[in-house]
């Protein structure tokens, strides 16, 4: 992630308008290189994780579009695993096919896959469409839990499982960056700015 520019470090404007002193974009992955790598790590937690193994990877638009994708052809091609996908229009057409849904059809356990739970609007609207679809809810899978608190000592992820009644898990969180930072020269500064966020806004 680092090497590719997903997680980068500095100091940045959230959308919630929090100054933050590092950035996690998967929108930076734009190749067959990064994508397969990110499908393999995705299809790992979910062959690795309690929920098991899902009939349908659903994205939700944009950003988790492509995941969706390279999720469900690393599951076929290092774990022999064939799901569908599927994801929604931001727009519902009105014209050939019409509709909000695009792919296979969202029925049986629906893992929805996202880049980063912030808010969890796209994933709450997903998990809607995924019920009102006939779908059951698997789970939601992101790249990484910031580990923000929204209420003390509870993380966006936790609430959102709350919400969602549904398991809702990352490949990483904050502190595994930390873990991994501190194993690494050169980012002494980057740490301690980070340590200092992770103190006053995370739950550890």
């Amino acid at each position: 992630m680092i090497e590719r520019g997903v997680l980068r470090f500095g100091d940045f404007t959230l959308k919630s308008g929090r100054k933050s002193p590092y950035f996690f974009n998967l929108g930076s992955i734009d190749d067959g290189a990064g994508l397969s790598m990110l499908g393999s790590a995705y299809a790992q937690a979910i062959v690795s994780s309690p929920q098991g193994e899902p009939d349908v990877i659903f994205g939700p638009a944009y950003k988790g579009i492509p995941i969706a994708v390279a999720t469900a052809i690393a599951l076929q091609r290092d774990h022999g695993r064939s799901v569908g996908v599927a994801y929604n229009r931001k727009e519902a057409k009105t014209h050939g096919e019409g509709g909000t849904l695009v792919g296979h059809p969202v029925r049986g356990r629906v893992m929805i896959v996202d880049d980063v739970m912030t808010a969890g609007t796209a994933v709450t609207e997903a998990a809607d469409l995924v019920r009102q679809s006939g779908g059951e809810l698997a789970g939601v899978l992101v790249a990484l839990d910031r580990q923000e608190a929204v209420a003390p000592g509870q993380t966006a992820v936790a609430r959102m499982a709350e919400v969602l009644r549904a398991p809702v898990f990352a490949i990483a969180t904050l502190a595994d960056v930390i873990a991994y930072l501190d194993t690494r020269g050169g980012y002494a500064d980057s740490l301690a700015q980070i340590r200092a966020y992770q103190r006053d806004y995370c739950v550890a």
